[in-house]
Parts: structure tokens; sequence; C-alpha cells
């Protein structure tokens, strides 16, 4: 039997077509993706994702440290003063929210959960300022747990423009994304498509030409 080469793909074809070799290519393209909230255990990378909302990580990473020095466990945050916590995580922004989430999470995980993360989307679902995104961060990240996969801004934006999905809402991208990538690279894919976004396919200025993904992405140079 002579073996025949598989046809090209083409931007046109449906996602399910294109997905495995768009993740082939970000692997190849991105080996280094990762997620880069400095973190040293689930609870670290908890905080941590609640103070990256509409924040750099990078930023995020210069407070950390100077908030798990002073509160080091979810119970010392759980007794702080949130005055504390506010003025140490104000950089990130929004901070009094911020403030609000960490001191109100600290204080369940302490008392309703031992001090230790649950891991689990349902329980993780009920701290305060946790929605999906973050409790998949936590998951995938702090457990190796494949529940779902992140979207933010630039999984959502890359995956319109590559066509895997048509909705604006995070929780139908999700699911849609579910649907086409394999689970066992559900946590690598947003980190790929983080580091995509973050290095090549930006927001104001993608640039296409120096794209792996160019001849699959029905957006390419358009």
């Amino acid at each position: 039997m002579v073996d025949t080469i598989p046809p090209a793909l083409t931007p046109d074809d449906p996602p399910e077509a294109r997905i495995h070799e768009i993740i082939r290519r970000l692997r190849r393209a991105h080996p280094d993706a990762h997620c880069e909230l400095i973190h040293e255990d689930p609870w670290q990378l908890l905080v941590a994702t609640i103070l990256s909302a509409q924040c750099t990580d990078e930023r995020v990473n210069q407070v950390t440290p100077i908030l798990f020095e002073r509160f080091p466990t979810p119970r010392a945050m759980a007794d702080a003063d949130r005055a504390e916590i506010e003025a140490i995580i104000r950089p990130t922004g929004f901070y009094r929210n911020k403030a609000r989430f960490l001191h109100e999470s600290a204080q369940r995980i302490a008392y309703d959960y031992d001090g230790e993360i649950p891991p689990d989307m349902e329980h993780l679902l009920r701290l305060p300022g946790v929605a999906r995104k973050t409790a998949n961060v936590v998951l995938g990240v702090g457990f190796n747990i494949a529940d779902g996969i992140v979207v933010d801004t630039h999984v959502k934006r890359i995956a319109h423009r590559l066509g895997l999905t048509t909705h604006q809402d995070p929780k139908k991208v999700e699911k849609d994304l579910m649907a086409l990538v394999p689970r066992e690279d559900w946590i690598d894919f947003s980190h790929l498509m983080i580091f995509h976004g973050r290095r090549v396919c930006k927001a104001r200025k993608p640039a296409c030409t120096h794209c792996t993904l160019r001849d699959l992405c029905p957006a390419a140079s358009v």
C-alpha cells in the first residue's frame, strides 16, 4: 500500500480539522509557555490570580512577595486588617475589591476548608472573587487537574481570529474550545495561546507575517 499525503489545511477548513495542527505549531513556537505568576503552592497561586485581573503578571509578581511575607497562610490573611491588605496590593489596581475578595476567600479557606485550597471546581467557585477563569488556573496549574480551559483576553481574541468560536461570552468560548481541544491539552492550550497573544497575535497589531499559524487563520492579514 502506498502512503498518501494528507491534503494541506486551509483557513476555510472547519476548526476540528485544524485544531491539532494549531496546537502542534504553537508548541513548536512557544516551548517555554507556562503560567508566569510566581507562586509556591495553590494558595499563593489563587491570590496571584485574583490580583492579576486588569493587571500585568509582572506587576503582580512585584507585589506578592511582600503580601506573602506578611500573610503567609490563609489563616494569617483571614485574621488581617483589610486596610493593610489594601495598602500592599494597591499597585495592582482595583485594590479595594481585590482586598475584599482576598480577605473573604481567606476566611472561607481558613475556617471552612481547614486552610486548604479545595481542588475542585464546585468549591472554588464558592470563593469570593473566583469565577471559572481563576478556578481553571488554580486547578490546572496548582493541581494539574484539567476541568476546563482558561479563557482570558488573549485566548478569547485568538480563538476568534482562528475561527474556533463565534461567541463573546467567556463561558461559551470555553465550551467551544473544550469541544475542540483534546482534554490532555486543555491546561497547556491556554498557556500557548497566551504566549502567542503576547508575542505575536497582539490586540492592536498582530504580526501576521511572522505568525506560525498564518496559513491556518481566517483573520490573517485581514
